[in-house]
């Protein structure tokens, strides 16, 4: 039987599935999508969603519930920027939130002014922040954050501890990351995802990381798996990828090998038994 060259074969426990996710449609991109220059504007700062890209949200987050993703995912890490935390929570969050003083919600009511209700941190993964994965950096003022600390007001059950500094430091008003540094950033960022002991994991973040991030990676793909993983991010598209540990940064054993010969025996194989045992039969 012939195979094809594509085939091949890796340890599961050396592989981890990852749901990567755009965000929403955002105040920026209405303008931006038309004419790039809007994106220069202050108007946009730390853009959050528009009513379409909340729409957006609850047609993914019907499908993440119908699919069954809801149940698998064991992690969601959002770039913290307002537009990929309110994806975030509104796709992964919890069902509607009432108000528990023992438990607080992923995000409040009309954060961002999204006019949305509170939304619930139960039965749901946990979702934390974690600026690698952030867009690309620098004079667009629709990338730049606020403070961590506003943030943990709009979103109390976000987890930002991974966050460094309260301000933001990354962001230049006068120096944009270059392609390169972008890239290089992302390869790190999937590097980092073998320190998490998480096996499935969604990530929301944007547009110019996904595109140059796995650009970076397409010499590693046949031309029809390139064509399928490099074109560019829609709103609030979802696209679930496998990840291999090729170079063992992961430390993970599996937990569905089984070693065999448990009670011990003799197991010498067929093709190594010698003929003369066999002759005469």
């Amino acid at each position: 039987m012939e195979t094809g060259a594509g085939i091949g074969l890796y340890p599961l426990h050396r592989c981890k599935t990852i749901y990567l996710v755009r965000h929403a449609q955002g105040i920026h991109n209405v303008d931006g999508d038309k004419n790039y220059k809007a994106y220069m504007s202050h108007e946009y700062f730390d853009a959050e969603l528009t009513q379409l890209g909340w729409q957006q949200v609850d047609s993914l987050r019907k499908h993440v519930h119908s699919s069954g993703l809801h149940k698998k995912i064991e992690l969601v890490i959002s770039s913290p920027l307002m537009r990929t935390m309110q994806t975030a929570v509104g796709v992964f969050g919890g069902e509607g939130y009432t108000d528990m003083s023992d438990v607080l919600p992923l995000m409040v009511a009309n954060a961002g002014n999204s006019n949305r209700a509170a939304i619930s941190s139960l039965n749901c993964p946990p979702i934390i922040t974690e600026e690698s994965c952030r867009e690309h950096l620098g004079v667009h003022p629709c990338d730049q954050r606020r403070s961590i600390s506003n943030y943990q007001f709009l979103f109390p059950a976000v987890d930002f501890s991974l966050i460094e500094s309260d301000e933001d430091k990354l962001w230049k008003a006068d120096v944009r990351e270059t392609i390169e540094e972008l890239a290089a950033r992302g390869k790190k960022f999937l590097n980092w995802l073998w320190t998490r002991k998480e096996k499935e994991i969604a990530i929301v973040t944007h547009s110019g990381f996904l595109f140059h991030t796995l650009n970076a990676l397409q010499n590693e793909w046949h031309p029809d798996v390139r064509k399928e993983i490099c074109s560019h991010f829609a709103n609030c598209e979802l696209r679930s990828m496998v990840i291999v540990d090729r170079s063992m940064l992961g430390s993970d054993t599996s937990v569905t090998d089984y070693p065999g010969k448990i009670p011990k025996g003799i197991d010498l194989p067929s093709d190594g038994v010698v003929e003369d045992n066999i002759k005469g039969e």
